[in-house]
């Protein structure tokens, strides 16, 4: 896949997780993209690890979810 076509493949996938996990945050989108821009997981997403692109848009929020949660405690 191109660079160009896979990165926007991956903007799009970034955007549906963030609509979830704002969810999450009872509508707050600023709450979401600052949660989601500083997991793990979305920097894996970006690094291209273990085709993590490939995941389901609630399973990375609910992932993201989780690791938000679990550094809270």
């Amino acid at each position: 896949m191109m660079d160009d076509s896979k990165n926007i493949i991956i903007q799009a996938k970034n955007a549906r997780v963030i609509a979830i996990l704002a969810e999450k945050f009872d509508g707050s989108l600023d709450k979401a993209m600052d949660v989601f821009y500083h997991s793990t997981i979305a920097q894996m997403i970006q690094d291209g690890i273990a085709d993590l692109h490939c995941r389901s848009d609630r399973y990375l929020a609910d992932e993201i979810y989780r690791e938000y949660t679990e550094d809270l405690y």
